[in-house]
């Protein structure tokens, strides 16, 4: 885990990409390894991003619900929760492409060293090896891309919510919300559904490169 900490750490710090990969192969991590940490780092955030979604929507299903008590306290809290909620999607958003930019180079450097092989047997296998990797990983990166798309309504959702009762300000406007409430929640269930989907594949894809 310390490792892979690091290497998440310390790749944020490099920007030119070619110093980057240079940096890390002196240390002995080539790009399969920065994929493998990236990919951990994207499923990481989208778990927190998932449980963001869910203390959002439940904010508002209190707010929603409001039958007495401190109606600007509600608000406020559900305000917070979305400017959280926006933070952990745009993580996710630049995890996974982070993710996709040393995937594609990784590729595009095997795929060039098949070339360099003397021996027809072993170049084969490196070839069906690359084959088998791209596919896994076009299964992983679409599913994460899916997912990610559909951040981006319940964001818009949520977001027109908190500005509405920000300027209407009342139980009035709170009550006209509830028709939307389920619309919403519905949404949510979705997205949390897809973020799961690309979570287990993500546990999958790191399981399978590192054997």
């Amino acid at each position: 885990m310390n490792r892979i900490i690091l290497i998440v750490t310390c790749l944020t710090l490099v920007g030119c990409k070619s110093a980057n990969y240079a940096f890390w192969n002196k240390l002995g991590y080539e790009k399969r390894d920065i994929l493998v940490s990236r990919v951990e780092a994207a499923k990481t955030d989208q778990e927190k991003a998932k449980e963001q979604f869910k203390t959002t929507l439940e904010r508002f299903q209190e707010l929603t619900n409001f039958q007495g008590g401190e109606l600007e306290t509600k608000y406020k809290k559900l305000s917070s929760e979305y400017d959280r909620c926006k933070a952990r999607a745009d993580d996710v958003s630049s995890r996974i492409n982070a993710v996709d930019s040393v995937a594609q180079d990784m590729f595009k450097e095997w795929k060039s060293e098949l070339s360099q092989y003397q021996n027809a047997d072993l170049r084969r296998k490196s070839q069906q090896e690359l084959s088998d990797a791209q596919t896994r990983y076009q299964q992983l990166i679409a599913l994460m891309r899916k997912s990610e798309q559909k951040m981006q309504p319940v964001l818009t959702a949520f977001h027109d919510q908190v500005l509405f009762l920000k300027h209407n300000f009342n139980a009035q406007a709170v009550a006209s919300l509830q028709t939307t409430a389920q619309g919403i929640e519905t949404d949510v269930q979705a997205l949390i559904k897809d973020m799961e989907a690309s979570i287990n594949e993500a546990n999958q894809f790191i399981s399978q490169m590192k054997t």
